[in-house]
């Protein structure tokens, strides 16, 4: 694994379209969690047959991103996954 000290930190929001469920909140943050991290957001309205959703992250480890990715993508029922993201600096006190 690479070293979580030379790897950059990101700003990454995923949005979703799925279909709506129960269930489906809990099994979105599941790639978050086997990993040990936390969200710093996450928002989700529901629209008929389909949730919107979006989980967003200030520091992300760039190294998990693509692999976090993956995982919401094989979600049953998630029908999209668009990402956003940039690099971001952490200010050190």
């Amino acid at each position: 694994m690479p070293d979580t000290l030379s790897a950059p930190d990101v700003f990454v929001r995923f949005l979703l379209d799925a279909d709506s469920s129960p269930g489906l909140l809990s099994r979105l943050l599941q790639p978050y969690a086997k990993r040990d991290l936390i969200p710093d957001r996450m928002w989700s309205h529901r629209s008929g047959d389909t949730v919107h959703v979006e989980i967003a992250m200030e520091a992300m480890p760039a190294q998990v991103v693509h692999l976090v990715e993956g995982n919401l993508r094989q979600i049953v029922g998630v029908r999209s996954v668009s990402r956003v993201s940039r690099s971001c600096l952490r200010q050190v006190a």
